[in-house]
């Protein structure tokens, strides 16, 4: 960071008295102030002297596509990243973080979009790291088993503490991501897509926490793609777009239709064309042969027994709240876990070697809803990631060829607009949206008959959304068979031609989708299957 001449910002972990300086202020003073921030990774220009301002209770939003700079100017803000230029000041003082930790002290408590979590430590451990309650220089197990259930609790959330936090699903891992960042006293919080894998009832909890963090004095940085959201909970909202400030406006001084357009550089019409293009439409081939078929497939523990069908040319969605068992059933389609109930056949073969590597063969390929643990290799370049797949279906003595591998990969790095266009960059260089579609472009690369995508639209800004969306109604109509989750209702709605729904790992009903299947018809399914049981 440049300093002020003639002025030595402080430099952390000496004590930095956040508290007193904010007995000084009130909600019309900035608490946090950003001004000229720049920051360059090779190849990208990923803030480009952006001026930001926070202020005491308030719910401020920023808003911007994939790769606007959003996540890169918090990690500035928190000592995971140092600006090439620019100042950052808390409550008036000049602070140069250098790490988390120090912005921690300071009161900045931060869930960042790829959850920081140790997933061999148990619930409490990880809620409650770096702030166990201790006898002596003894943690207090119970106590701290005791208030991580509190934490927990207040996000409805209700787990047993001591259970090992790599045991459950990705969905409740956000929520003790956030017990933890809602744990401490902080005066800072930054949520950058805290609600990606929750269902309505564990967003309106969270967001009670909110408005009563904001009652007492909290300031807090809301990064979400969902719009609705941003327009319940933000008081204010500012854009980026390409690492550069857009604008500040107060979130009711911004319709929605221009809040879209100053994100992504298009007129209304021209994002209404994109997301005519994504509608599935009608299903390309009536095939009688189902290309997969699940006869009372279902594993002990962890989905009951299912039957399932999906054909060449169809999307088939799978809804459900969180926990329904969506995932369950992409793993065991593709092999990931081994069922010990019923039968699948894929082109009317029965499988009996359930693992990845004879999936791949088969022509089935998975993109995990886990992109950062399951999904992209962050230290191996884009172009290696893209073609990740291809060679472990060939095996190690059948490489890919120079010519063969460019192009691949300059089909897929400008079919599907990955950005930077670079494809030598590591990938941990690229927003997570283009870390997606990087995902996305692996897959396509073996030429699927069967792509099973496990929210591939988790954390993807309402511009690249569509995109990906029209991607994938245009591979079912050439033919490809796609079986499509999200957590979103609206989005498993508009692309599927069929959809199977899921309660308590269970598939309780299927619907042809028409223009008369609604969300709340399926809510009702959902709810008047529980009341059955």
């Amino acid at each position: 960071m440049v300093g002020i001449p003639g002025h030595t910002p402080p430099h952390l972990p000496h004590p930095f008295d956040l508290e007193g300086v904010l007995s000084a202020v009130d909600q019309t003073t900035e608490i946090v102030t950003v001004t000229g921030a720049s920051i360059s990774f090779p190849g990208v220009r990923a803030l480009d002297g952006v001026d930001f301002r926070l202020f005491p209770g308030e719910i401020h939003s920023l808003m911007g596509e994939n790769g606007a700079g959003k996540s890169t100017l918090i990690k500035a803000l928190t000592g995971v990243y140092q600006l090439d230029s620019g100042t950052v000041e808390i409550a008036g003082e000049q602070v140069r973080f250098t790490s988390p930790v120090q912005a921690q002290a300071a009161g900045i408590s931060t869930v960042y979009q790829e959850l920081n979590l140790i997933s061999n430590l148990t619930v409490a451990e990880n809620v409650m790291l770096g702030h166990e309650p201790k006898r002596g220089p003894l943690i207090r197990t119970r106590a701290m088993r005791e208030a991580a259930t509190e934490h927990l609790e207040r996000l409805h959330l209700r787990i047993d503490p001591a259970s090992m936090l790599g045991s459950h699903m990705i969905g409740v891992q956000q929520l003790c991501a956030i017990a933890r960042a809602t744990a401490v006293q902080a005066k800072v919080l930054i949520l950058d897509e805290p609600t990606s894998s929750l269902d309505k009832t564990e967003v309106d909890a969270l967001f009670s926490v909110m408005r009563d963090l904001k009652a007492q004095g909290v300031a807090i940085i809301f990064i979400s793609h969902f719009l609705d959201q941003v327009y319940e909970i933000a008081d204010r909202i500012t854009v980026l777009r390409n690492g550069k400030l857009v604008g500040e406006w107060e979130t009711t001084q911004l319709p929605k239709f221009q809040l879209i357009s100053h994100m992504v550089g298009k007129t209304a019409d021209e994002l209404a064309a994109i997301a005519g293009e994504a509608a599935a439409g009608e299903r390309v081939t009536q095939d009688a042969e189902p290309l997969a078929q699940a006869i009372g497939l279902g594993r002990r523990g962890m989905i009951e027994p299912f039957d399932l069908d999906t054909y060449p040319g169809e999307i088939v969605g799978l809804a459900g709240l969180l926990g329904s068992g969506r995932t369950e059933v992409a793993r065991l389609l593709y092999g990931l876990e081994r069922p010990d109930h019923g039968t699948l056949t894929v082109r009317g073969r029965q499988v009996r070697r359930f693992a990845p590597r004879h999936s791949l063969r088969r022509q089935v390929a998975y993109s995990t809803e886990d992109r950062k643990v399951e999904g992209v290799v962050g230290d191996l370049t884009v172009r290696e990631n893209i073609l990740l797949a291809l060679q472990a279906r060939r095996g190690p003595f059948k490489p890919i060829g120079k010519k063969e591998a460019d192009e691949l990969v300059n089909k897929f790095m400008t079919s599907l607009d990955i950005t930077p266009a670079n494809p030598d960059l590591p990938i941990k260089n690229l927003s997570g949206g283009n870390q997606q579609k990087v995902l996305l472009a692996r897959w396509l690369a073996i030429s699927p008959a069967l792509l099973l995508l496990d929210e591939p639209l988790r954390g993807i800004d309402v511009g690249t959304k569509a995109e990906i969306q029209r991607i994938i109604a245009d591979l079912a109509r050439q033919g490809m068979s796609v079986v499509f989750i999200s957590s979103e209702l609206e989005e498993v709605l508009r692309i599927s031609h069929r959809i199977a729904i899921m309660r308590d790992r269970r598939k309780i009903g299927e619907e042809v989708n028409s223009q008369t299947l609604t969300s709340s018809k399926i809510f009702e399914t959902i709810a008047s299957s529980q009341e059955l049981r």
